[in-house]
């Protein structure tokens, strides 16, 4: 992570700028009545690319992984489309991880969604899968 986001926990003062800085959050472009959503051309490509792999990998073996790219799936969202909400949103875990200096731990991303009534959360348990990222 050092090599990706640097020492300074200071100069990404939220998980978005750190996102946007990336690479992995999405464009929202407006023109007249047209809105458009796409990725992110200006940025560092294997930054980006690295999550994207990252977050791709994660789906064998954490669960909730699955059920979020699933979602993602159901609403629409192309594959490559997925796999980058995904990576948005384990980039924002990763931050709160590293401005904290915590390890992530699986178990206590679970309990967060079940504490703020995810839909993802509620997804999870009637997939009933019971295996958590390693």
């Amino acid at each position: 992570m050092a090599a990706a986001w640097g020492t300074q926990r200071s100069r990404f003062p939220d998980p978005q700028a750190l996102s946007c800085y990336r690479g992995i959050a999405p464009v929202k472009a407006a023109s007249g009545q047209s809105i458009w959503i796409h990725m992110r051309w200006a940025c560092p490509k294997f930054v980006r690319q690295s999550f994207h792999e990252m977050a791709r990998a994660s789906l064998r073996s954490c669960a909730w992984a699955q059920c979020y790219y699933q979602q993602q799936i159901e609403r629409g969202h192309r594959r490559h489309a997925a796999i980058r909400a995904l990576a948005f949103k384990w980039q924002r875990i990763m931050w709160r991880c590293w401005q904290q200096r915590v390890p992530y731990e699986d178990a206590h991303y679970v309990q967060s969604l079940q504490r703020s009534a995810s839909p993802l959360y509620a997804t999870l348990l009637a997939t009933s899968t019971t295996h958590l990222c390693e």
